[in-house]
């Protein structure tokens, strides 16, 4: 689920999935309703034919909040993506 198995195609794993969000977003605060469709059409442009429901799509910003790459402001509702300070 969180990597490719024989069961999860490389392209839906988490890890993946959370990737495609931060590289589609370009990492620029945007609401969820933003995010989730800047996703949909970036998997689009890029041939990603592997369908990805939006509790898909909720699980792999879990994970990108669980290793500290995006927050929600809740002033605003945007997702707020950062850098880790220990990646090099």
């Amino acid at each position: 689920m969180i990597v490719p198995t024989k069961g999860v195609a490389p392209q839906r794993a988490l890890l993946a999935v959370g990737a495609q969000i931060i590289l589609a977003t370009g990492a620029q605060p945007v609401t969820i309703t933003q995010a989730w469709r800047r996703l949909l059409t970036w998997r689009e442009d890029n041939r990603h034919a592997a369908p990805v429901p939006y509790w898909w799509f909720a699980l792999a910003l879990d994970m990108l909040y669980a290793m500290g790459l995006v927050d929600l402001d809740p002033r605003n509702e945007l997702l707020m993506f950062r850098a880790r300070p220990d990646a090099a």
